[in-house]
């Protein structure tokens, strides 16, 4: 594997270079930071800092551009793309594992609120149909993911050398699905049930095993072991074994 050379900024700060064209998203600033990949470092940040450098370095240009003519089309305009599209990566980067925790967050944080660029809370039903309006752009999603693995190999000597697979449950909260096949937006009709078992030892050598059970889906993972980054993933039904979903993962790389 040729050597790879960091042409970036030097160890220790991350440059972020913005416009003044919108100053409510950007300001024009060279801000010195921690080590980008010393997690550590990262969570000293806060949430407001490592969300402010997830909105400026992610690529999603051309999928906002996506939204927007769309919206423009056929759409309400009642809060906009980029608002909750931002709003949404906060959800993850704070660590929300629903809609309605984020948007308690949003109503009693006034700076995300103002960072995501949007003015008032979006309703539930308003982030339901925008992520509905996501599911229509995989392929720019997966331009993107495939982008920021690209910067990685780029930026970190031995990115991807060393690679471990593992998967994870995802429940689904929808309905369970039933004799009915019509879609009516209250039941899940891609998901299906899973089982994972994990076994070991106790101190005194008597094995255990824990079972576990789900409704919805399976994410399979390749990450880089060294960094604990990803390097490739795919989603499927809840039921899709482990290996072959291994395989496919690695045949696509």
């Amino acid at each position: 594997m040729p050597e790879l050379v960091n042409e970036g900024p030097p160890p220790g700060r991350i440059d972020i270079v913005l416009s003044d064209d919108n100053p409510l998203f950007t300001c024009m600033a060279i801000i010195p930071q921690l080590s980008l990949f010393s997690w550590n470092e990262m969570d000293s940040l806060g949430d407001l800092a490592r969300l402010r450098l997830v909105l400026t370095s992610m690529p999603d240009e051309a999928l906002l551009t996506r939204l927007h003519a769309h919206r423009g089309r056929r759409g309400r305009n009642d809060h906009p793309v980029r608002g909750m599209w931002n709003s949404l990566l906060a959800g993850v980067v704070f660590q929300h594992l629903s809609i309605e925790s984020l948007r308690r967050e949003l109503a009693r944080n006034a700076q995300l609120r103002e960072m995501c660029g949007l003015w008032d809370i979006p309703s539930a039903s308003a982030y339901t149909r925008f992520l509905q309006k996501l599911l229509r752009y995989t392929e720019e999603l997966d331009a993107m993911f495939d982008h920021l693995v690209k910067a990685l190999r780029e930026t970190l000597p031995g990115f991807g050398e060393h690679l471990a697979i593992d998967s994870k449950a995802i429940s689904s909260w929808a309905n369970h699905p039933s004799k009915e096949s019509e879609p009516d937006g209250r039941r899940d009709l891609d998901a299906n049930y899973g089982v994972k078992s994990y076994k070991g030892l106790h101190k005194d050598g008597k094995p255990w095993e824990k079972v576990v059970r789900w409704f919805g889906y399976k994410l399979h993972l390749v990450v880089d072991a060294a960094y604990e980054l990803p390097v490739a993933f795919s989603v499927t039904p809840a039921s899709k074994s482990d290996m072959p979903g291994a395989h496919d993962l690695l045949n696509r790389m």
